[in-house]
Parts: C-alpha cells; sequence; structure tokens
C-alpha cells in the first residue's frame, strides 16, 4: 500500500511522543490515564507526519462491535464520539484512525474508487463480522473486490495470545474449520488473531493483503500490549495509532 501516491497511512508505535513512565512516548489513547496534554501533543505529532495541514484526526469510542460509521460529504457528526469500530469514508485530507494495544488494525483502500476504510478487529469484532460488514458496503458503494488492498497491521502473534477453552469452543461452534486458529502448547491453547483476519478477508473475496506480522507483545517491537501491561502489573497501558487519509 505504501507505494500509492493517492493515499497517506501509517502503524504508528510508541517511539517519538512526549508521555513518560508506561504511557512513554507516543500514546495516542484519551481513553487511557495518561496526562491529556501529553496525548494531545502526541496527537500533533502523528498529525504533521500523516500531512501539513491536517485540522482533525476522526476516532471512534471503540466498543468491540461490528458496528462502521461512513463519512461521506454530508456527514455533519465531527465533534461526537461514535461508538463504532470501523470508518469508512471517501473524503479527502481527512485522516481517520483507531486505537489498538495488541488488537488487529486493518488498513483498506480501493484504488480506482478512491473509498478507504480502517478497522478496530479485536476477536470480539472480528468474530461478530466487522470486517464482511464494511467489504460488503464498499461493494455496494461501488468498489470492487479486485481493486482493495487490505492491510493488517501489528497486533498481537499467536505464541503470547493464551486463550481459554471456551473462549476456542466458541469460535468451533461457529464453524470447526476455525480449529487451524489454535494450537496447543504447554498445555495451554494460543489463538491465532493476525490469521483469523486475514481468513475473514479472503472468505469476502479480498486477495491483495499486505500482513506485518508485527508482535505488539514483543517488547522489542516498541508497540503498547495490554497483555504485556497485564502481566507486568501495570495499572493501564499506552495505546498505539494506526491511520489511513485520501490525500
Amino acid at each position: 500500500m505504501s507505494k500509492e501516491k493517492k493515499i497517506s497511512h501509517g502503524f504508528f508505535n510508541k517511539n517519538g511522543g512526549k508521555s513518560k513512565g508506561i504511557y512513554k512516548s507516543l500514546n495516542c489513547g484519551f481513553g487511557s490515564n495518561d496526562k491529556k496534554k501529553n496525548i494531545k501533543e502526541n496527537l500533533e505529532i502523528v498529525k504533521n507526519k500523516i500531512g501539513k495541514k491536517i485540522r482533525m484526526i476522526f476516532f471512534l469510542h471503540q466498543i468491540h462491535s461490528n458496528k462502521f460509521i461512513f463519512i461521506d460529504k454530508n456527514f455533519k457528526n465531527y465533534k461526537k464520539k461514535i461508538k463504532a469500530d470501523a470508518i469508512i469514508t471517501n473524503q479527502k485530507k481527512l485522516p481517520i484512525a483507531v486505537l489498538t494495544a495488541d488488537c488487529a488494525p486493518i488498513l483498506i483502500y480501493d484504488n480506482n474508487k478512491d473509498f478507504i476504510a480502517i478497522i478496530h478487529a479485536g476477536w470480539k469484532g472480528a468474530f461478530k463480522g466487522i470486517i464482511k460488514k464494511v467489504i460488503k458496503f464498499m461493494l455496494k458503494k461501488g468498489c470492487k473486490n479486485n481493486n482493495i488492498t487490505a492491510v493488517i497491521g501489528p497486533c498481537i502473534t499467536q505464541n503470547n495470545y493464551n486463550v481459554r477453552e471456551d473462549f476456542k469452543n466458541k469460535f468451533l461452534k461457529k464453524s470447526i474449520k476455525n480449529r487451524i486458529f489454535f494450537k496447543n502448547k504447554r498445555g495451554l491453547i494460543f489463538f491465532d488473531l493476525a490469521n483469523y483476519v486475514k481468513s475473514e478477508l479472503i472468505s469476502n473475496k479480498i486477495t491483495n493483503i499486505d500482513m506485518k506480522n508485527i508482535d505488539t507483545f514483543n517488547k522489542k517491537n516498541n508497540f503498547f500490549s495490554a497483555r504485556r501491561s497485564l502481566r507486568l502489573k501495570h495499572d493501564d497501558y499506552g495505546r498505539n495509532i494506526s491511520i489511513i487519509m485520501i490525500n
């Protein structure tokens, strides 16, 4: 997707910001207990990276759902945080963003229709079919499967995503084919979120998929991770921002 001149996008890690302590340093999550002043300054840093003269970044109030919103020229509700987990737009110079700390951010672009989307895909949203809903809407608006590129950004990898038996059973109940996304190791069960998300894209006939394969849990990659923070007994954690804009 980076070859495209028509769009700007990025998966930002925790480096290059103003926050301190457990939020060090590019924490972009207003849902965290970080100082609001630091978060605002961090978002200014992101804005300047994505493009000059950007007035705002459009965020959602993420709720692990299959809800999305569409922003077209008639959209008025820019000030209110809408409860949803995906944004679709055809508007230029409007960066749309999601925040993650182990969930999978997905960027989607139709290079012929100039439509973009961004999805916050935790297991719940992916399980509830958010990817299908977004693709279906884009196709209804005239996008074509073979013009769409999807990029699955940094998220927790299977080796570090330990889940319970009832979690696995939920997926197997939905489809026995989902067993390929689970492995047993040392008597524990591990879930492959990134490949589950990829399979959802493929089942919706999206074949041009780029998977970053960067593990947010692995400290070396410098991403915020909710699960790593939990293991370290931190009482909160920062959020990574993923962003896309039509130039």
